[in-house]
């Protein structure tokens, strides 16, 4: 069974340790004490935790997506030519990277510090998981 330390929960959530303590203390997640004695998370409840607080899409939104990755965030970088620009976005802790017509970035407006949400349809979705000690 994956165990999580409460800091380590803290930066999958993108919340401060004291958050998740008090998310402890509230009874939103359940810790338990491991062999060392610290405060560690189940990592199925983590898991539920996550899903349960995943943000729905834009409810302004007037078309339904087959798109269920959503990534909001803040416009970090654009270079442009005459026809085509990279746009990097910062989401969180993620760094997303969007190639793109040129004219598109101007329609959007995107500029640096803008808002704006990357929407990804992938049908290959590399997946990695940490190997075992």
């Amino acid at each position: 069974m994956t165990e999580f330390r409460i800091r380590d929960a803290a930066r999958l959530l993108g919340v401060s340790d004291d958050t998740v303590r008090r998310w402890v203390d509230a009874g939103h997640l359940t810790a338990h004490r491991d062999d060392a004695g610290r405060a560690v998370i189940d990592g199925a409840n983590l898991a539920a935790h996550l899903r349960a607080s995943a943000q729905a899409p834009d409810a302004d939104n007037p078309y339904a997506s087959s798109a269920r990755n959503r990534f909001t965030g803040i416009v970090t970088h654009v270079v442009s030519d005459t026809v085509m620009s990279q746009v990097e976005l910062q989401c969180g802790p993620f760094r997303v990277v969007s190639l793109m017509s040129t004219e598109a970035v101007r329609d959007l407006d995107l500029t640096v510090g803008s808002l704006a949400t990357a929407v990804v349809k992938a049908t290959m979705v590399v997946v990695e998981s940490p190997k075992e000690p």
